[in-house]
């Protein structure tokens, strides 16, 4: 192949090309029902976690015993401003679980771009390398697979006090192997193309062309799939705090306060339920999202109508 045949082989456009696909496949997503529903929902939950402690007259960590065990304000014995009621130490919890939804999406989003940054570089390395360099590290995913996340959690968080930052390194630690399994396989398809070895022949260097041809081809497939990775980054924060190995009171989180309220499930059971509700109503917005998207993609790589 001469550098003329080379120039014309290689997809200077890809990028574009690619933000093309992205853009078609949000606007069919977005043509189903249960994806604006889905979207509504989960907009109207980030605004509330925003707004929250600004609008409510409330303190989410002061204690006030004269209040506690407030019934939401729909119940006889419910007062303001305390609209969903109380804990057995008085605090808001409506106020509680919005800081706690809040806690729980960031720790979700950051997780997420962790593990997606460190799959991929590792991914694509390994399958553009390939040779003893691909065993090796997919060796070392595969051991790092085997280990469930609880296990690691309660290995890593129970040695130190947890923090934030210490719970999304478990979740990034956990999670990376699957980022670096679908990446290396759709490079392993995309290294044999034509435009790889044009721009081979051009001069390239292989960290070019990893990060500016090959990378683009990994977005689309691995982005719903990391929609659906923040919710369940959620589940196990909530987890985590749920066995006392999250981030420790006063921070609200979802785990602290559904665990917290399980002992007075039959005399104050919204101190289990509310905080229940919005972690299952942003849960199911996410994953329905996520779910409806990869239907889009499908449809549109599939070349459907």
């Amino acid at each position: 192949m001469n550098s003329t045949t080379a120039q014309a082989a290689l997809p200077k456009n890809q990028p574009t090309r690619s933000r093309g696909v992205a853009a078609r496949i949000l606007r069919r997503a977005w043509s189903y029902t249960e994806m604006r529903v889905a979207a509504s929902v989960f907009l109207a939950l980030a605004l509330l976690t925003l707004l929250g402690p600004f609008i409510i007259d409330a303190s989410a960590t002061k204690m006030n015993v004269t209040d506690k065990f407030l019934p939401p304000i729909f119940m006889e014995g419910g007062k303001l401003p305390h609209f969903l009621g109380t804990d057995q130490l008085g605090r808001d919890l409506l106020l509680r679980s919005l800081i706690g939804l809040r806690n729980a999406f960031t720790i979700g989003v950051v997780s997420v771009v962790g593990m997606f940054i460190i799959g991929c570089a590792i991914g694509i390395y390994a399958g553009y390398r390939g040779g003893w360099v691909d065993v090796i590290l997919m060796r070392l995913t595969d051991v790092q697979m085997s280990i469930p996340v609880v296990i690691l959690a309660i290995t890593i968080l129970g040695m130190s006090r947890p923090s934030p930052a210490s719970v999304i390194a478990v979740l990034i630690l956990a999670s990376w192997p699957v980022y670096a399994r679908v990446s290396r396989g759709v490079t392993l398809s995309e290294r044999q193309k034509e435009y790889v070895r044009a721009a081979k022949i051009l001069g390239a260097s292989d960290l070019r062309i990893m990060v500016r041809h090959i990378a683009p081809n990994i977005l689309p497939p691995i982005a719903f799939v990391a929609v659906l990775d923040i919710a369940r980054m959620m589940i196990f924060e909530a987890i985590f705090g749920f066995i006392g190995i999250g981030i420790q009171p006063p921070t609200p989180t979802f785990g602290t306060i559904i665990s917290s309220g399980t002992q007075y499930l039959l005399n104050a059971w919204w101190i289990t339920i509310v905080p229940g509700v919005l972690l299952a109503l942003a849960l199911s917005s996410l994953n329905l999202m996520g779910g409806v998207l990869e239907r889009a993609r499908n449809q549109i790589l599939q070349g459907g109508a």
